[in-house]
């Protein structure tokens, strides 16, 4: 059946199962507050300016910051108005971009979850930005942007994407539980290290960590063991080699001995947000989107924190997440223009250094981070190059056609691992490989 479906169908059937990626400390429903204002024509009321409208994911402080800037973008000249409009996390997102894709009125701008770049750009949905960004070069300065955060924005060799709010997950630490524990707030450093910490803490009635099973901190673990989650040529699963395995078969050892907690279901990543601030849970793996949040619950439940890189096995190992900002291709040529000079505005170094400093993402320019204001910002808050550090270590997400529907049943398949004490993590992983190479088949 899905030989015969078009790319874009292939596309709309395998996003409606994408599950947002880095979540924790990065969601939160918005209120669906829009910068700018227009008549039910679309348009903003004055006949001089140019309307688009731009998508967006998460509220909060996510969201704060982009109707900040958004705002800023309208007051600094008179042609052009853009319309934020909230669409929820990433998967309501995508499918509501999509819709309106089909139906001829999607956004000219959207955010963009990295992993579903090449679904996206493969189904024509998206605008190439190569000659925009050739033509631009001089005021762009494309190799001014973190090359451990553009293998993402490159699809079949071609620029779809700048990167936006972009992050890998961290390790969120609990500093005063770990002194009063006896344990060094420098550690743990490695997976050997996490269960020493664990162990202790059981002791003290604690618990290490409370982690949901999330495809992302996965795809981390894997790459510290050595592996890999699919073929160089994208079309052969990976996951189910020892280093795919090594991962669950940690998990499921200290979950089974009570030393991390791994919940389940649509909560799990709020009950392990949840046990970390109640001080249940020492550490948390998190998306460095959430430092700001972190830092407040933090201060409001008297506690220190700070953040690290996340525990290496072999080697230290994160992918990439977050969203890069894209314009929709079926715009007229005018609202492109319009949508090419926003973009460059959001992703310029003020306002990285901005969105930064506001919410926790990564800095996504050399030049931002170079600035004697993030290093100021470094120094008086370390939590927030915790990030930028570890992305020496950092790879890009699969972006396969498929892999949306294969991390939703990788997900499955360690979920089945680790609450059946009869399914071993291999035969669940040999399964799911199985399942993967079909789609990545067709």
């Amino acid at each position: 059946m899905f030989k015969r479906l078009t790319a874009f169908a292939h596309a709309v059937i395998i996003l409606t199962l994408l599950a947002a990626c880095g979540t924790n400390g990065a969601g939160g429903a918005g209120n669906g507050a829009a910068a700018g204002s227009a008549d039910s024509s679309g348009n903003s009321g004055s006949a001089d300016k140019i309307t688009i409208k731009y998508w967006y994911a998460f509220g909060d402080k996510i969201e704060e910051a982009k109707l900040h800037m958004v705002n800023e973008f309208n007051e600094s000249q008179d042609k052009i108005e853009v319309i934020a409009e909230h669409q929820g996390g990433y998967d309501d997102l995508h499918a509501k971009v999509q819709a309106a894709f089909a139906a001829g009125n999607a956004p000219a701008v959207t955010d963009l979850e990295i992993a579903s770049t090449g679904v996206f750009a493969r189904s024509g949905m998206l605008e190439e930005l190569t000659s925009f960004a050739e033509r631009d070069k001089d005021e762009l300065k494309l190799d001014d942007f973190n090359p451990g955060l553009m293998g993402n924005a490159y699809v079949d060799g071609k620029l779809f994407g700048l990167p936006f709010m972009r992050s890998t997950p961290i390790l969120y630490k609990n500093v005063t539980m770990l002194k009063d524990a006896g344990l060094d707030p420098a550690g743990p450093k490695s997976w050997e290290e996490l269960e020493e910490y664990s162990r202790v803490l059981k002791e003290k009635g604690k618990l290490g960590m409370t982690v949901p099973v999330d495809i992302w901190f996965y795809e981390a673990l894997v790459a510290q063991s050595g592996g890999q989650m699919l073929s160089e040529d994208g079309k052969t699963a990976m996951f189910n080699s020892a280093a795919g395995a090594a991962p669950v078969e940690f998990w499921k050892r200290l979950a089974s001995e009570g030393l991390i907690k791994m919940p389940v279901g649509d909560e799990a990543g709020a009950t392990a947000d949840k046990d970390w601030a109640n001080q249940l849970s020492a550490f948390k793996f998190a998306s460095t989107a959430g430092v700001t949040a972190s830092l407040e619950i933090a201060k409001g439940n008297g506690f220190e924190l700070e953040t690290s890189f996340m525990p290496a096995n072999e080697s230290y190992g994160v992918p990439t997440g977050g969203c890069q900002l894209v314009m929709t291709s079926k715009s007229t040529a005018e609202e492109k223009e319009a949508a090419w000079t926003f973009i460059k505005w959001m992703t310029s170094k003020e306002n990285t250094i901005y969105q930064h400093k506001h919410v926790g993402y990564l800095p996504t320019r050399m030049s931002a981070v170079e600035s004697d204001e993030l290093k100021q910002h470094f120094e008086q808050y370390p939590q927030f190059k915790v990030a930028v550090d570890q992305l020496e270590y950092a790879r890009p997400r699969p972006m396969e056609n498929a892999y949306p529907e294969i991390a939703k049943i990788i997900k499955e398949a360690i979920e089945k691992a680790i609450l059946d004490p009869g399914t071993s993590p291999q035969d669940a992983l040999n399964g799911a490989a199985e399942k993967a190479n079909k789609l990545l088949s067709k």
